[in-house]
């Protein structure tokens, strides 16, 4: 169940999900003094092209196991692509710079870029590099009906938390107690 990490107790609901709340001045007003260097990467020259490069590295790889089959190498490129894609967007919070005095400490990276825009260029190329990948992992894995549910249910594990409805929305089955307990 959930933590209210300002009390340091529990929150009082049952429900395993619950609407992230605003920030408070302060902590918008340390938002907007300091860069936020955990999200503008993203930004950079040549951020989008290390998606493809890591997705390629990770198909060779999979390629050049003894007794994998294409379907099982896409397929297992799939998954790793969409495990990392979400521990690194939506699972870690927070920024691991010390120096925006915890601006950014309820935030996941997803909510970070773009100050929280919607459909900007860049989080709509992310948004599309999953769905592309799960495409074309779906074709070379012939339609299988055992390899599509797999790369289905990743690709939907990825895709949801990217979408506006699910802004600042957190599913309590994988939270733990807060650091200062």
């Amino acid at each position: 169940m959930p933590y209210d990490k300002k009390e340091g107790r529990r929150r009082r609901s049952s429900s395993l999900v619950y609407q992230e709340p605003p920030e408070s001045l302060e902590q918008l007003s340390d938002q907007a003094a300091l860069p936020n260097l955990n999200a503008d990467w993203v930004h950079a020259k040549g951020a989008w092209v290390i998606h493809f490069v890591l997705i390629a590295m990770a198909k060779i790889l999979f390629d050049i196991m003894p007794g994998v089959s294409q379907e099982t190498s896409w397929t297992l490129t799939n998954i790793s692509y969409m495990f990392g894609s979400y521990i690194m967007f939506h699972y870690v919070r927070g920024v691991p710079f010390d120096f925006n005095a915890g601006a950014y400490d309820n935030l996941n990276m997803w909510e970070q870029i773009d100050n929280g825009a919607q459909y900007t260029p860049t989080k709509k190329f992310l948004l599309l590099v999953p769905i592309l990948l799960f495409l074309v992992s779906t074709h070379y894995t012939h339609y299988d009906l055992t390899y599509f549910i797999i790369n289905t249910l990743a690709t939907i594990a990825v895709v949801i938390p990217k979408l506006p409805f699910f802004h600042r929305m957190r599913i309590g089955i994988f939270e733990g107690p807060p650091d200062d307990l």
